[in-house]
């Protein structure tokens, strides 16, 4: 009797482990295969022409385009993640958009799934917006709704201007919860373009950059609630406001309160076509430098309200590490979780 009763035991056993086991295994979305460092990852300097001009692994079936999804590659079903829609500028493409703005550096660290699209115009407009949707159905989809705490869209130039237009839309209003402007227009008081910011004529190539996207206009106050965060080069404006319409709107504190972030590391990318001579307001090569970061605290509804000016800097550097990092950490500090509740 003491034989059988061990018999019974251990297949019992084994199938709780086997299932446990089952459970733990990491999830992959789309069927992209995860890497860490990611696929088609740039090195510190001089990204090869192939690896910057590269589209992505993904497939968006409806369309049949392509796109770049990063996520954590011990990502568990069930956990809990924070999405990005990260749009490249007007003449850009998406690889060089994932090392302007380098989210994927930070995705296991801080839980990120970051899609990546790509319009073949180069230029975003209404026609790819069935692609854009998409491509965030597939995600909820794959990811599960109840398991994305903050969905952000993130753009450069004609990306954030994109993004502007698309983030009170029918589809979009309903699950935005923030709106990351990297040079693509500031809701609540856009600055004026410097004179010092021009679009120069491309003077030949580089494999470590592509023409720069075009510039984003002013949108007009938008009609629905996220959180909004700013990014720009000092010399692509002539001041920084010192005050935002949009968070009067939340009732955050008048004055924003200033941070330094000081990275000794340089960017990937930037526009290797426009460097003969080069322009201080459209960007010149990668380097080390400074930016001021100015937070409206006291927002409410854990709203975030944010300007980031890099100093000494301009359109088309790519974003340090560390200023990087800040800005996915202004990021999770906000409000979240409208696809959770049904959007």
């Amino acid at each position: 009797m003491r034989h059988k009763s061990n018999l019974i035991v251990v297949p019992v056993l084994t199938v709780f482990v086997a299932a446990t086991a089952s459970f733990a295994q990491p999830v992959q979305l789309a069927g992209v295969p995860c890497a860490t460092p990611t696929l088609m990852h740039c090195p510190s300097s001089n990204c090869p022409r192939e690896t910057i001009q590269d589209i992505g692994p993904a497939t968006e079936l409806k369309t049949g385009r392509k796109f770049f999804l990063d996520y954590p590659c011990d990502l568990k079903k069930g956990e809990k993640v924070t999405f990005v829609l990260s749009l490249h500028g007007a003449g850009s493409i998406p690889n060089w958009q994932r090392h302007y703005f380098p989210l994927l550096d930070y995705k296991d660290k801080y839980r990120l799934v970051i899609a990546t699209p790509f319009s073949p115009t180069r230029v975003w407009s209404a026609v790819d917006d069935e692609y854009l949707q998409n491509i965030v159905t597939l995600v909820i989809d794959q990811v599960g709704k109840d398991n994305i705490k903050a969905f952000w869209l993130a753009g450069h130039s004609q990306g954030g201007a994109t993004s502007s237009r698309l983030v009170c839309t029918a589809f979009f209003g309903t699950k935005v919860d923030g709106f990351l402007s990297l040079s693509g227009g500031r809701v609540g008081g856009s600055p004026q373009r410097s004179s010092n910011f021009q679009n120069l004529p491309a003077a030949g190539s580089a494999p470590t950059g592509v023409r720069g996207a075009a510039r984003g206009g002013a949108p007009s106050p938008p009609a629905c609630d996220f959180s909004h965060i700013y990014e720009t080069g000092e010399h692509e404006i002539v001041k920084l406001p010192d005050t935002s319409s949009w968070a009067l709107k939340y009732s955050c504190d008048a004055k924003p309160k200033r941070k330094d972030i000081v990275d000794d590391k340089a960017g990937y990318v930037y526009d290797g076509t426009r460097q003969n001579p080069g322009s201080k307001g459209w960007g010149l090569l990668p380097r080390p430098g400074t930016a001021d970061v100015f937070v409206y605290r006291g927002c409410k509804d854990g709203r975030v309200v944010a300007d980031v000016m890099h100093i000494d800097k301009g359109h088309t550097e790519g974003l340090e590490p560390k200023i990087t990092e800040e800005l996915i950490k202004l990021m999770l500090g906000a409000r979240g979780g409208k696809i959770q509740k049904g959007g």
